[in-house]
């Protein structure tokens, strides 16, 4: 029974702690460089690549997380995307941009896969060198560093465009929005999957909605979260646009993806702990937010858009 109280006390303490930190030590956007940093430490720490793998993005579940690895979950996530946008229409050899490509998970898989020459760019320097290092010569992938706002990159040089949750991270969303389209040429398919805060248009959010709010754009460098209709206006508005915009709510197939990276630090505690203290402690850092944003994603405050688009 002592030892029973004892863990009690001691896992309430634990939580009390980790909430403490994660309160005082948020990541709030303030400019680019708040997003390169916060991506840099990530990288260098490599929780995340450790608990996540190569692709840091969510899976995609038919059904619960029970039904499915977490990592093939996110594998599966690249190919669902690929066919519902359309982009596995496109020739081997067609040339991929991979905007806010992480350590290159996704393009991997879209080389790999596909065939595609892809062309991945981040503003964290960490994530080039990581991905570059995880890279075969061999694969047709590429990395560089480079603002999605501020892309060096010719008119209509690419023949499709991807982008996986990077949208959240751009404070100007409709020069994202005409970046993107820019270097797509006419034809070619653009695909994106972003986390979009519910269109709410004149109603008031809940004191407790404002706070869940705040602290899922504090917590992760984002400066706003656009809604599903008001990234589409986005694309649809821009005058590199032209083509129809379709888009999707994939909250039901990506909501599994919150609770499946918690278990995993419990699957494989290895990767956790052969990071030391500081591991650790970062791993329990991240846990509120994530719990966060499990909730909001499932009482409608958060959606998962998909969107498709012809330039």
């Amino acid at each position: 029974m002592n030892n029973l109280f004892f863990l009690l006390i001691f896992g309430l303490c634990l939580i009390g702690l980790t909430i403490l930190i994660w309160l005082r030590k948020d990541r709030k956007y303030e400019s680019s460089q708040s997003v390169s940093s916060a991506y840099d430490n990530w990288t260098n720490d490599q929780l995340l690549e450790n608990l996540w793998g190569e692709h840091v993005h969510l899976g995609f579940y038919e059904k619960s997380f029970w039904a499915k690895d977490f990592r093939m979950a996110k594998v599966d996530f690249v190919h669902e995307l690929v066919s519902w946008s359309g982009l596995d229409q496109l020739p081997k050899g067609s040339r991929i941009l991979d905007v806010g490509c992480g350590i290159g998970g996704s393009s991997r898989i879209l080389a790999r896969d596909y065939g595609f020459d892809v062309l991945g760019i981040t503003i964290s320097e960490a994530q080039v060198f990581r991905a570059k290092e995880l890279t075969s010569e061999r694969t047709q992938c590429r990395f560089q560093l480079m603002d999605a706002l501020d892309l060096s990159l010719s008119d209509g040089a690419f023949d499709g465009v991807w982008s996986v949750e990077a949208g959240p991270h751009m404070p100007d969303k409709q020069r994202y929005a005409d970046e993107m389209l820019r270097v797509l040429r006419p034809g070619g398919v653009l695909a994106v999957a972003d986390w979009n805060r519910c269109h709410q248009g004149d109603v008031v959010r809940s004191r407790l909605e404002n706070l869940v709010m705040r602290q899922l754009l504090r917590q992760w460098a984002h400066p706003e979260f656009s809604s599903i209709q008001g990234f589409k206006s986005n694309l649809c508005d821009s005058p590199f646009g032209g083509g129809c915009v379709d888009t999707d709510d994939w909250t039901k197939q990506t909501l599994p993806s919150w609770f499946d990276s918690i278990l995993e630090g419990i699957r494989r505690p290895n990767a956790v702990f052969e990071l030391g203290p500081s591991g650790l402690s970062k791993g329990f850092r991240e846990i509120p937010t994530i719990l966060l944003m499990h909730w909001a994603f499932a009482n409608g405050l958060m959606q998962f858009g998909v969107f498709r688009a012809r330039g």
